[in-house]
Formats: C-alpha cells, sequence, structure tokens
C-alpha cells in the first residue's frame, strides 16, 4: 500500500525583534552555542549592551521563533559602527536562506537609519555574499581573542569603514 504525504508551504515571517522575543531567542542561542558562547570575545563586547531592536530581526513559522540575529551598537576608537550577531536558525531552517534573509534585513534597516559600517565575527565564504569582507590586520582590533581572518565588514555608507580604525570597544 502505498501512502502519499502532501507538505504544506511554510509561511516564515518576518519581524523586528521585541524586548518579548528575548526569552526565545536566548533558547535558541543557547541549543546553537551552548554555555561556552559567553566566553567568545563578541558576546563579551555585547555585554551589558542592549541591541538595536528596531535593526535586530526574528523569523516565525506560525508562533516557533526558527531564526534570530541582533545589531549592538559598538565603537571603533571614537567611530560608530554596529557588530551583528549572533545569527542563529534553528536547526531544521538551516540552508533555507532564512540567515541570509535575516542578514540582509538587519543590514537595509541599518542603512535606512544611517548607519555606515557593520562588523562581525564570522565565515567569509558565508558572509561575503551578503557583501562582507575580511577587515585588514590591525585596521580594527576586537578587545580579546579572536581569529583575525574571521573579523569581517560591511560598509553601508561610503567612506565608512576608511574612517574606522583602531580598538573596538562597547558603546
Amino acid at each position: 500500500m502505498l501512502c502519499a504525504i502532501s507538505m504544506i508551504d511554510l509561511v516564515i515571517r518576518f519581524s523586528p525583534q521585541t524586548p518579548g522575543d528575548a526569552p526565545a531567542v536566548e533558547k535558541l542561542e543557547e541549543r546553537a552555542f551552548g554555555p561556552g558562547r559567553y566566553a567568545r570575545t563578541a558576546y563579551r563586547l555585547r555585554e551589558g549592551v542592549e541591541p538595536d531592536l528596531s535593526l535586530s530581526f526574528v523569523a516565525h513559522v506560525g508562533t516557533l521563533l526558527v531564526g534570530a540575529n541582533r545589531m549592538t551598537p559598538i565603537l571603533i576608537d571614537n567611530s560608530p559602527a554596529l557588530l551583528l550577531g549572533p545569527l542563529t536558525v534553528e536547526p531544521a531552517f538551516r540552508s533555507q536562506g532564512l540567515g541570509e534573509a535575516l542578514v540582509k534585513k538587519s543590514l537595509d534597516a541599518a542603512r535606512d537609519a544611517g548607519h555606515g559600517l557593520v562588523l562581525l565575527v564570522g565565515d567569509l565564504d558565508y558572509y561575503s555574499r551578503l557583501g562582507f569582507a575580511r577587515v585588514p590586520r590591525g585596521k580594527i582590533v576586537m578587545p580579546g581573542p579572536v581569529d583575525p581572518s574571521r573579523l569581517l565588514y560591511c560598509e553601508l555608507r561610503d567612506g565608512a569603514f576608511d574612517a574606522a580604525s583602531g580598538r573596538m570597544r562597547r558603546l
């Protein structure tokens, strides 16, 4: 006996994060990155600084949160910038373009809000498709151990990257 199952098209809804999303986002990050995430330099840099929720997005299927990213304001020496991350997607929804869509939404919102520069720690192969490039060694330095080849930037406004140089720090 042959049985056929019809798959339902899933509707993924993207929206800016709200304070009410925080518990679900935290659980998603915990599943994806584990407790060791707090020791990472990027997490330490974001510690105590609220993300800009108007630039941070979540993705839902129905009431289930399936993806999230955050944009946190930082300084590079005295120049303002944004730190993107973490970008987190539920394993069952990975490799479907969800992460890219979240990043694009954040970059577009940041550009529309007048921001000039976004940085992150990540894989160049993935993020170069979204306009990121490797920061030249020594131009921008994170306060802690990080593989310099994973420090990436995306310039949202001409000249913003050239104007940024020095040590990354909390706002």
